[in-house]
């Protein structure tokens, strides 16, 4: 089975999109739409902007959903999910890939998303971190055990690589114990806040209000994501699910390894950058994997 990925955060490159802009009509179409429904002209800043420029809340999540999202509608036939999933904000990509929601309506709730997660963040400094090296449960009892302050195990991103979330002085904390413990790695990450931890309650809640009042239709096949790392059909429980992911982890690997069990045996990245690629191969390195190629 052909199975679709779609990246998250952190995938952006100056330039992005300026190919698929320049060769076919049907992308300038779409990202000309993608600056009335903004407000504001997120291809300059795609196409010749700086990376710094790219690394604003405001323009990174929209500019990565853009990229996806548009690629997939430029791929036209080829394009034949069987079933898809999307590491965090590319959950959204996915969705309106497999026809849940709209171009239009999925602009708008990532718009709202990237804006109630900055507001998050300004609102209380926290941040992530990297754990290279530990297995799973290791990691998430050390976290449970530090007493003052939030941790929470946050990005399942593939066997002994976790992303931990949560206030500052907790998550150094943790780090220090976990090198104690043997990790390779335990690196502090250069990011806004504790994305996918409960410090990002308000933006749920504030996001919740937006997707409630979203039309999401039956998707033409299934969705596996971020918070259940299960094939999902039903449009209300994809909804309540994508709620759900603000504050609660981004299974990953589970998801990656579900699908694997499910039948998926060709995975191919939609968006920028290889960074699901790379994750793939050290998920199980004997599946097909590749990025979506436009003729």
């Amino acid at each position: 089975m052909k199975a679709y990925i779609f990246p998250g955060q952190g995938a952006q490159f100056t330039g992005m999109g300026l190919d698929l802009y320049e060769k076919y009509p049907l992308a300038q179409e779409y990202f000309e739409k993608a600056n009335d429904i903004l407000g504001f002209s997120i291809t300059d800043i795609m196409f010749e902007g700086t990376a710094e420029q790219l690394k604003e809340t405001k323009v990174t999540q929209p500019a990565i959903f853009l990229h996806s999202v548009i690629l997939a509608k430029v791929l036209g036939d080829s394009f034949q999910p069987e079933m898809v999933a999307g590491h965090s904000l590319g959950e959204l990509s996915a969705l309106v890939a497999n026809g849940v929601l709209s171009f239009e309506d999925g602009l708008q709730l990532v718009s709202k998303r990237a804006l109630a997660m900055q507001k998050a963040c300004e609102a209380q400094k926290s941040t992530m971190a990297a754990i290279i090296g530990l297995e799973d449960a290791l990691v998430e009892e050390v976290c449970a055990r530090i007493e003052s302050g939030v941790v929470v195990a946050a990005n399942y991103n593939c066997p002994g690589q976790l992303v931990i979330s949560g206030d500052i002085e907790a998550v150094e904390k943790a780090c220090e114990i976990l090198k104690e413990k043997g990790a390779k790695m335990a690196v502090m990450l250069p990011v806004g806040g504790a994305f996918h931890s409960p410090l990002m309650e308000p933006a749920r809640e504030e996001l919740a209000a937006a997707i409630e009042a979203t039309i999401f239709n039956e998707p033409i096949c299934p969705v596996y994501q971020n918070v259940a790392a299960i094939a999902i059909t039903d449009a209300e429980t994809i909804k309540g699910n994508l709620i759900a992911q603000l504050t609660a982890p981004v299974k990953w690997s589970q998801s990656i390894t579900q699908m694997i069990a499910d039948g998926g045996t060709e995975f191919i990245e939609v968006g920028p950058g290889k960074v699901l690629q790379g994750l793939m191969r050290k998920i199980d390195r004997s599946v097909a994997t590749s990025g979506a190629v436009i003729s």
